[in-house]
Formats: structure tokens, C-alpha cells, sequence
């Protein structure tokens, strides 16, 4: 009996230690697989207020189910933020107005999927996110939006596509980064113009670009054809400056593209990468995890 007993004591220290290395198995195989493609950006006032930060952190966090401290990081200046902006919009900000920060996720192999918290982004949609970010090729990840105070998400933008930089591993040409900036401008600006909302506007964006390439025309001044004809469709009403800005900054988005094969290849690759081993951690995971269930049930002597 008591050899028996020496046995079954022997038996479950083994198990045990067996189960200490799966769980290390299970913790050292999520940094490998996982951070790929996964980054977050902090606009500089959030960063330097701890608060903020861990109010934005926390709000990432119940976003994704990942482990944000692998993700990648970055502060957004305002020199950053003001060296496109202040070309297109006028704009400069200071270091304490740069609050919108944002999370990619390239493993998201679904399109893109963008959320953006209502709560503190109160003129940008997601909807508008998406268009202008189509002007810098970018057509698939999740992307999460927010600010620790109450932000309109025009400046968000910037962080947005230094997130995917990051991600990628690549820069997106300047060419492209200002054309997306005048397309988020000039789409905010348009609907606080005609009380429109801004889903709106952006589905006005979406068919002209759309029209745009079915006619080969990359001319603003046939570009505004389609604009007038297509806000005549929607009910829209727009001023004849109010579709020539349109017009102008689809034809920028259009003009853009030509510029982005480097980036749009190397993107595509780190997604796919990315959906693979998101897919690979969680296949291995299902599988450790069942092993650990049956071993800590050998252990309890509940498949004795």
C-alpha cells in the first residue's frame, strides 16, 4: 500500500510539473504569435497626463483580446499632427490639444472594422475614418478610436495611420497622408455646412470616388460633374464651391494611389501574416488548453 500510494504522490508531482510547462508554453507563445501587426498610438497631451493614459489604455483593452502591452507603441506630437494639417486644413495644434489616440489590429482578416467611442469623438465617424483611410490604400484591420476628453477626431487621423506604420512596418507616402487629411476635412467640413450627417457625406465621398473610377477620370473638373449628380441623387444640397472642394479632394484621393504599391504590398503581406499566426496561436491554444483540462482532471482524481 504504501509502494501504491509512493506512486500515485510521484504520478501527481509530474502532472503538476507538467502543468507548470504547458502555462509556460501557453504565456511564451502569445508574444510570438500575437503582436504581429498590433499597434497604439497616444496624441502627446494623454501620454503626459497618467490618468488619461490609463483611462484609454482601459478602454483598448475591453477592445481587443489581446494583451495591449505587446502591442507596439507610439506618442503623437503636434509637429507630427501640424506637418500635414497645417498644408491642408490651417490648423496647428499644441502639444496639450493633441488627445485622440488609436488601436490596429491587422490580424482582423474580415475588411475593416472600425469603432470609434461616441462618447469622446463627437464630429468623425467611423464611416469617414474608413473613406479617408481608403486614400492611403488601406482597406482592411480593426481600428479602435477614442480620447481620454471630448475631441472632434479630426487630428485622431494622424494617429490612425502612424498606428499602421507602425504595424506595417512601412511609411505611408506623404502624397497619400495629405490627401487623406484633405478628404476627413473636407467631409467634416461639408457636413457642418449643410446639417448633413456625417455618415452622409461620406457615403456622397464613397459614390463619387466610386463613379470616378468607373469613368477612368482622376480631373476635378469631371469629378464635379459626378458630384453635382450624385448630391442631386441624395437630396444634398451643395453650393458650387461646396462640390468643387469635394471634387478637388477626391481627385487629390484618386491621384494619390499611384503611390501606394509599396505600401499596399507590404501591408497585405503583414496582414496576412498576421490572420495566420492569430490563427496557428489559436489552434495551438485550444489544443494546450484541452490537454491542461484532461491533466488537471487526472490530478483530481476525476478520471481516475
Amino acid at each position: 500500500m504504501l509502494i501504491i500510494g509512493i506512486r500515485k504522490y510521484e504520478r501527481s508531482v509530474n502532472m503538476k510539473k507538467l502543468l507548470v510547462g504547458l502555462i509556460l508554453i501557453l504565456v511564451s507563445l502569445s508574444p510570438i504569435y500575437a503582436t504581429s501587426g498590433f499597434a497604439v498610438t497616444y496624441g502627446e497631451a494623454t501620454y503626459s497626463n497618467q490618468a488619461w493614459k490609463n483611462s484609454v489604455t482601459t478602454y483598448f483593452q475591453s477592445h481587443t483580446d489581446k494583451n495591449l502591452t505587446d502591442a507596439s507603441s507610439k506618442v503623437i506630437t503636434a509637429s507630427e499632427v501640424n506637418a500635414v494639417s497645417k498644408g491642408v486644413t490651417g490648423k496647428t495644434y499644441s502639444s496639450s490639444q493633441i488627445y485622440s489616440c488609436a488601436m490596429v489590429d491587422l490580424s482582423y482578416s474580415n475588411g475593416i472594422k472600425i469603432i470609434v467611442d461616441k462618447s469622446k469623438i463627437t464630429t468623425v465617424t467611423p464611416k469617414m475614418y474608413a473613406n479617408a483611410l481608403k486614400s492611403t490604400g488601406i482597406e482592411n484591420g480593426y481600428v479602435v478610436v477614442t480620447s481620454p476628453v471630448s475631441a472632434s477626431g479630426e487630428s485622431a487621423l494622424a494617429g490612425v495611420l502612424k498606428s499602421y506604420e507602425i504595424a506595417v512596418g512601412t511609411s505611408i507616402p506623404e502624397q497619400a497622408k495629405k490627401a487623406a487629411t484633405e478628404e476627413l476635412y473636407t467631409e467634416t467640413q461639408i457636413a457642418n455646412q449643410t446639417g448633413q450627417s456625417g455618415d452622409n457625406i461620406a457615403t456622397l465621398f464613397d459614390k463619387v470616388k466610386t463613379e470616378a473610377q468607373k469613368q477612368n477620370t482622376q480631373n476635378a473638373t469631371q469629378i464635379k460633374i459626378i458630384v453635382v449628380n450624385i448630391a442631386n441623387n441624395m437630396n444634398i444640397n451643395l453650393t458650387d464651391s461646396q462640390a468643387q472642394q469635394i471634387a478637388d479632394a477626391v481627385a487629390g484621393s484618386l491621384q494619390a494611389q499611384s503611390s501606394l504599391t509599396d505600401f499596399k504590398n507590404q501591408l497585405q503581406s503583414v496582414t496576412d501574416q498576421a490572420s495566420q499566426a492569430s490563427g496557428i496561436l489559436s489552434q495551438i491554444w485550444n489544443y494546450l488548453q484541452g490537454l491542461y483540462d484532461y491533466l488537471a482532471g487526472v490530478i483530481s482524481g476525476q478520471n481516475l
